[in-house]
């Protein structure tokens, strides 16, 4: 079902789209309680929900590539927040651990994401947010990774 209504040309989303990523980043970086970066925050999420996980199924979590979920994986372990250990059954696999001050700073991180997400909604009624989850989602289906490029991250 496409909008075929003429004043939805007019909308710049591609335009709104980027601004507002590139602005929510920066300014959840510049918060003095942030200890990490959203990426981060991205990957302890991921961990927190199942530690150990494989390098791989964190970079399709946060839809990143070998080399993107490798030097971030290596950030969070030069800050201490995870621990990268040989998996087990396979000696080529790794797999990321939270430490201790990762477990702490995913705490805060929750709490912060929590006021942000707060923020965001702010003035939208639950059936007005619950559609723009859905056209965000819609996002990812309709303009699918390009595993071609998934190694040049």
């Amino acid at each position: 079902m496409r909008n075929k209504l003429p004043e939805a040309r007019h909308h710049r989303l591609i335009y709104l789209l980027n601004v507002a990523q590139r602005r929510l980043q920066r300014w959840m970086a510049a918060q003095p309680s942030s200890e990490v970066t959203p990426a981060q925050a991205g990957l302890l999420f991921i961990l927190g929900k199942q530690d150990g996980v494989l390098m791989g199924e964190a970079g399709a979590a946060l839809d990143m590539g070998p080399a993107g979920i490798s030097g971030l994986v290596d950030r969070s372990a030069a800050a201490k927040l995870v621990e990268r250990r040989a998996d087990r059954d396979d000696g080529r696999a790794w797999r990321v651990w939270l430490t201790p001050k990762g477990r702490n700073v995913l705490s805060q991180a929750k709490s912060d994401a929590a006021a942000v997400n707060a923020a965001l909604t702010e003035g939208f009624t639950s059936a007005e947010v619950d559609i723009v989850a859905r056209w965000l989602t819609s996002i990812q289906e309709k303009f699918p990774r390009d595993t071609a490029r998934d190694t040049e991250e």
